[in-house]
């Protein structure tokens, strides 16, 4: 069976794409921990995002641990800071196919985040190619995020992996009826659309501590929870690098308007080459790519001047910054992502 994909043309048709985004109702959202170099990934996306020129900004949800040279960092870059206290999983839930999984279940405080009314999801080693924002303007009531593939290693410990069957090629290898139902389909969780909702947190919490462990941790998590309501997207909006290896068939590289770079050895800000598959001419040029985007001082966030702003929405942003209500202004040269 063909997977229910939400195509650009059919959100044109059913969602009223012309309709401007709302800066003070939509957000793009990312999460950080620890003092590590992830933080190179955050400002490397909200320049990527001011390079496309979307017009939401950019909130990092953060914990305790990110030290105040990054925080200052990121702010001097025009994200929205936010502090969030840490999600632990119950205490059986310790096993993990990698062992920092367990501190991603704090991204479940985004949807605490309710003074947006929807928000898009981003890892911070994903960058934004294209601009994404009319992906708001889907209907609500769903989550929508890109189908993962089930070939890699990580995936041994399944049947869809033992017997060759992954989602992203269906038709290759047929689920044998004997091993029941088809597996549901099962979203990449490094990129999603969502609505933050109190109530809907509370319930991700409790469901938490009821919850067998799972070796992927909070996607897993977040698959088991969403699977009603789950809306796959195509893969131009969520890139996982493996599938250029593993399904070049369905993908197409200068149509990719989100790439992830997840794969061992992809991280821009690391790479070396070495690892397997990092020696392709198109991982290269795409780790070249975000250097371009991470390089460019161009693309620095520039404070503005209220004595210069010429909207209203630019001067209430000042004023909202001024006294603390916010860490972040619209640029007034052009939308901006932060």
């Amino acid at each position: 069976m063909t997977p229910d994909l939400v195509t650009a043309t059919t959100m044109s048709t059913t969602t009223g794409l012309g309709k401007t985004a709302s800066l003070t109702s939509q957000a793009y959202v990312t999460f950080l921990a620890g003092d590590g170099d992830y933080v190179k990934g955050v400002v490397g996306l909200v320049k990527g995002l001011r390079k496309v020129k979307s017009a939401c900004p950019l909130v990092v949800a953060i914990l305790p641990d990110v030290p105040e040279e990054h925080r200052r960092m990121l702010v001097a870059q025009g994200c929205i800071v936010r502090e969030i206290e840490p999600v632990y999983p119950p205490e059986n839930q310790t096993q993990f196919a990698m062992p920092y999984y367990v501190i991603n279940y704090s991204k479940l405080r985004i949807w605490e985040f309710v003074e947006y009314h929807k928000m898009i999801y981003l890892d911070g080693d994903i960058q934004v190619y294209d601009n994404i924002d009319h992906l708001f303007d889907m209907p609500n009531g769903y989550f929508y995020a890109v189908m993962d593939c089930f070939c890699e290693k990580t995936w041994s410990h399944t049947p869809q992996y033992k017997i060759g069957y992954c989602q992203q090629c269906p038709n290759k290898v047929q689920w044998p009826a004997e091993l029941g139902p088809k597996p549901a389909f099962y979203f990449n969780a490094g990129m999603f659309v969502y609505e933050p909702n109190l109530s809907i947190y509370d319930d991700l919490l409790k469901t938490l501590k009821i919850t067998p462990p799972t070796p992927f941790a909070e996607q897993d998590f977040l698959n088991m929870f969403f699977r009603k309501i789950y809306k796959p997207i195509p893969p131009v909006y969520n890139l996982v690098l493996a599938l250029m290896w593993r399904h070049p068939e369905n993908i197409e590289l200068d149509k990719v308007k989100v790439v992830h770079y997840c794969a061992a050895g992809s991280k821009p800000w690391r790479y070396t080459g070495k690892e397997a598959n990092m020696d392709r001419e198109d991982i290269k040029m795409l780790v070249k790519k975000w250097w371009n985007i991470y390089n460019d001082e161009s693309l620095d966030y520039k404070r503005i001047d209220i004595s210069i702003a010429d909207s209203d929405t630019d001067k209430i942003m000042v004023a909202l910054a001024e006294a603390g209500g916010v860490s972040f202004i619209t640029s007034i040269a052009a939308p901006s992502a932060a």
